[in-house]
């Protein structure tokens, strides 16, 4: 039997390579982890070319049973980093399904994973017809297509969970940001009515980063305070995610706002992060995500590039941008974000999937001088592939870039299911609520990180 050389500096590779259902994998797993385990013990010997003489003169020094635990620990880890998240959750039952009410739906980016879990999608509203046709086409039946200004509350059934991401232009680091006075900053006011009128056990919201600082971090201020302030209490909870810390294959933060009636007495901690350096998983890799992506046929078209763009992306470096570009080049541009010709990385998480595509800002693939395909798009989002988009391609690269990527919030989605079980244990939210309400936003943000570590310890 040969088992082939191993550098235990580089076990990275194993992820990169492995396939579940190879025959034969297991044994070999635990060999090259073994390796890495027991490297400081080869002396001078090097690892390179161990071959036969490592498993005839070696492993039957291990202990068999340490052999037997990291084949089952590391065939364990890598099936489910092999795994997509989101299928994770068709394995809750119920006794009965919680109903949803989704606002400002997209393609359904947020409810995707709440639909897998079991709950029952009864209403949603988007004012894309496109998403819309997406949304049906993948998720439920029960969408809207309409302005939400426009929609009857009273004619909407109840529900116990309430989602949605309000439109984020007026709160975006990208953009110039007017906020809370901005023509689509006060559109949370629906989701707030929404909240007040049906009195969900939970809502989830989703918006970006720069919520938190608009108007001078009075508008996270005051959108919290308006639903904490609906009868009969919600206890509201912010946390600033970066998905690639939840498994995304794309650094993107976003701001959760995680409200609970306080009436059900269910304790909502934010879930740990469980990728990246130091953590239980590496961070998914854009290679990763796009292994194999040439197979799938829907929404996978190539764009039409330009022959001077072709030039440009030749310049530059995998994970660079725009800035790699030397200043004396024909080809140089000057960019005022760094989306700007920015090709991703095949080792790292890409850089933030985004809606637009001018200037420069489609994504870069990080091998072949072109655009990414709305499919890849779709891969570095978390999107299965069987998640078929409506529309034209640049419908669809909206779709995409606006949405939130399912898996970042599977994690989420578990930490509430045990609400609507009816099985956890009931704490005093009022009192809790108190202790919040004199925090400041940045003392409560902190506190939600405090949670996590706290509630990380109570389960060891």
């Amino acid at each position: 039997m040969y088992v082939k050389p191993v550098n235990p500096q580089d076990a990275s590779h194993v992820r990169r390579s492995y396939t579940p259902h190879t025959e034969g994998s297991v044994p070999l797993i635990a060999i090259e982890f073994l390796v890495e385990d027991y490297r400081d013990e080869f002396s001078n010997e090097s690892v390179e070319g161990v071959g036969k003489w490592f498993f005839y003169e070696w492993v039957i020094k291990i202990p068999i049973y340490r052999v037997l635990v990291w084949c089952a620990v590391r065939t364990l880890q890598l099936i489910i980093i092999n795994t997509m998240l989101i299928e994770l959750l068709d394995r809750i039952n119920w006794e009965k399904r919680p109903s949803l009410i989704s606002l400002f739906s997209g393609c359904g980016g947020m409810d995707l994973p709440f639909h897998r879990a079991g709950f029952k999608v009864v209403w949603a509203i988007d004012s894309n017809k496109y998403a819309c046709k997406t949304f049906s086409r993948n998720i439920a039946n029960a969408i809207i297509n309409d302005s939400i200004e426009n929609t009857n509350i009273a004619e909407v059934p109840d529900a116990e969970i309430c989602i949605g991401g309000f439109p984020c232009q007026d709160f975006s680091l990208i953009w110039k940001r007017p906020g809370l006075e901005g023509t689509r900053g006060n559109l949370y006011t629906y989701f707030l009515d929404f909240v007040n009128k049906k009195k969900p056990k939970a809502f989830v919201a989703e918006n970006v980063k720069g919520l938190l600082s608009a108007n001078k971090y009075q508008a996270i201020k005051q959108i919290i305070s308006d639903f904490e302030s609906i009868a009969p209490g919600y206890l509201v909870k912010p946390k600033l995610y970066n998905f690639a810390d939840y498994g995304v294959p794309q650094f993107r933060q976003r701001v959760l706002l995680v409200g609970i009636r306080m009436d059900t007495g269910f304790d909502f901690v934010h879930p740990q992060p469980e990728y990246g350096l130091n953590r239980k998983y590496p961070y998914r890799t854009a290679g990763e995500a796009l292994k194999e992506v040439e197979q799938v046929l829907d929404n996978n078209q190539y764009h039409k590039i330009r022959a001077r763009t072709v030039k440009i992306l030749n310049l530059i470096k995998p994970g660079g941008n725009f800035s790699d570009i030397p200043k004396d080049s024909p080809y140089y541009v000057k960019g005022m974000i760094s989306h700007v010709y920015r090709r991703i990385h095949p080792d790292k998480p890409a850089s933030t999937i985004i809606a637009g595509g001018g200037g420069g800002t489609w994504g870069y693939h990080y091998s072949e001088p072109r655009t990414l395909t709305n499919r890849e798009r779709a891969r570095l989002q978390t999107f299965p592939d069987d998640f078929v988009f409506e529309g034209s391609t640049t419908e669809v690269r909206r779709q995409i870039g606006n949405a939130v990527p399912p898996e970042g919030i599977v994690a989420v989605v578990e930490a509430l299911v045990p609400l609507f079980q009816g099985n956890y244990p009931q704490v005093d939210l009022y009192e809790m609520s108190e202790k919040l309400r004199r925090m400041s936003i940045r003392e409560r943000l902190k506190h939600a990180e405090l949670e996590v570590c706290d509630r990380n310890w109570q389960l060891l």
